[in-house]
């Protein structure tokens, strides 16, 4: 049974930094490109960073470069290291997995692909 499982979501004031985690299971978690996407109120699901196979590649959309980092490890964990939050970071955060490479466009990355996905985790940024 394939399983992704954010954790590490909460309430923090801007400028705070906040860690998210992703335990994937039931599938070869080294075959796929792990990503985090975010949907705020109101709003359409959006990407924010994916790394790839290897780890060797990240992506990151323009809205969160050099605040957040992505990461993964041998085990089936990925991370979301967000540094420096903003109150518009503020939405539940996805944990994805895809096995294609993303294509950039205006800013962001998009896939053509459904791929598998999480049950989000709840990040609030006060102002």
């Amino acid at each position: 049974q394939v399983q992704l499982v954010e954790s590490g979501g909460g309430l923090v004031q801007a400028g705070d930094s906040l860690r998210l985690s992703c335990v994937a299971s039931g599938f070869t978690f080294s075959r796929y490109i792990m990503d985090w996407f975010r949907q705020a109120p109101g709003k359409e699901r959006e990407f924010v960073a994916g790394i790839s196979w290897s780890g060797g590649k990240s992506y990151y959309s323009d809205s969160v470069k050099g605040r957040f980092t992505v990461s993964r490890d041998i085990a089936g964990q990925t991370y979301l290291q967000m540094n420096n939050l903003k109150p518009e970071d503020t939405a539940v955060y996805f944990c994805a997995a895809h096995w294609e490479v993303p294509t950039y466009r205006s800013g962001t990355y998009y896939y053509t692909s459904e791929g598998l996905w999480g049950q989000g985790t709840q990040v609030t940024v006060s102002s």
